[in-house]
């Protein structure tokens, strides 16, 4: 029982960074038809200038600071670039991004280098929120995922409850409408951009010290964003966050188990040796497997529901 709400605590509080990461490229989809590949190097530069920030001013003005500089360098990046090759259709707006994520990292490197760089949880929030049978749970994952929840309800008051939400929702599917009645679309577009991106910018703030600030955090979170987009359906919210939730669970609770088919045909009596035919993949363990699963989640995906769970676009 212990090990199985450590899990799922741990779950949640990884799902809920993952939706925090991945609403900004749903929204950034939803609301422009761009598929920004350069979306997770914005979690890096997130986490890259809350730790700088964190350095000069400590953690606390870094958690505000950080993500509002992501979202000007991704309004400067909408403004001066999506805009300029979006005329030119959707595949030169995706090697656009590509392009972008590549000098994003580079410039890392050129400023903080190449190694990682000392980003820690702050003393006010490193130790134990409460204790669980035996185990001492972070308090710092209960911040996570209550800055998570913080964040989708705000999402979620901005785009109903608000005039702004209002405004982006109608520049969605009728802009001409939009410009007529006095507002100017290109910028309702550039703060949707700079806004996805400034919620990519706050989970690397909060993801960057709980796990490791380094110049490959983009190149390896980058792909479970698109998988969780891809499962939960292109443009989806919800499907965003089912998705988050699902894989959260599903990458957790299959690293820490050592069961095989191996195991299971033992149960019925049959013996897996070295002669049996395809002995090496029945003795791969799940946790083996456990990087693998969402890319095979996705794939499955792919073929039997291709909108995802709760995408209404097909592509």
């Amino acid at each position: 029982m212990e090990f199985f709400l450590i899990s799922m605590l741990n779950s949640l509080s990884y799902g809920l960074l993952l939706f925090m990461l991945s609403s900004g490229l749903t929204i950034i989809f939803s609301m422009m038809g761009v598929l920004n590949f350069a979306h997770a190097s914005f979690y890096m530069i997130g986490a890259y200038f809350a730790y700088q920030i964190s350095v000069w001013l400590g953690f606390w003005p870094a958690l505000v600071i950080a993500p509002l500089l992501v979202a000007a360098v991704g309004m400067a990046v909408e403004r001066y670039g999506l805009r300029t090759v979006h005329k030119y259709g959707h595949v030169a707006e995706l090697l656009f991004t590509f392009g972008l994520a590549y000098l994003i990292e580079e410039a890392v490197h050129l400023v903080w280098g190449r190694s990682s760089v000392p980003y820690v949880v702050p003393p006010s929030l490193d130790g134990a929120a409460f204790t669980l049978y035996s185990t001492d749970y972070p308090i710092y994952r209960v911040f996570m995922m209550a800055v998570s929840v913080s964040m989708l309800i705000g999402i979620y008051l901005t785009l109903t409850r608000s005039r702004i939400g209002l405004v982006i929702q109608a520049a969605l599917t009728h802009p001409q409408s939009v410009e007529t009645l006095g507002h100017n679309v290109p910028r309702v577009f550039m703060l949707v951009f700079g806004g996805g991106s400034a919620l990519a910018g706050l989970a690397g703030v909060i993801g960057g010290n709980a796990f490791i600030t380094e110049p490959g955090m983009a190149a390896a979170v980058g792909p479970i964003v698109f998988v969780v987009v891809v499962v939960g359906g292109m443009g989806s919210l919800v499907g965003a966050f089912l998705a988050s939730l699902l894989l959260g669970v599903l990458q957790t609770f299959s690293v820490a188990l050592d069961y095989s088919f191996a195991d299971l045909f033992a149960k019925f009596g049959y013996t897996v040796d070295p002669d049996t035919p395809l002995a090496v993949l029945w003795n791969l363990t799940i946790s083996q497997t456990g990087p693998v699963l969402p890319y095979l989640l996705m794939v499955l995906m792919l073929i039997f529901r291709p909108k995802g769970i709760m995408g209404s676009r097909e592509g």
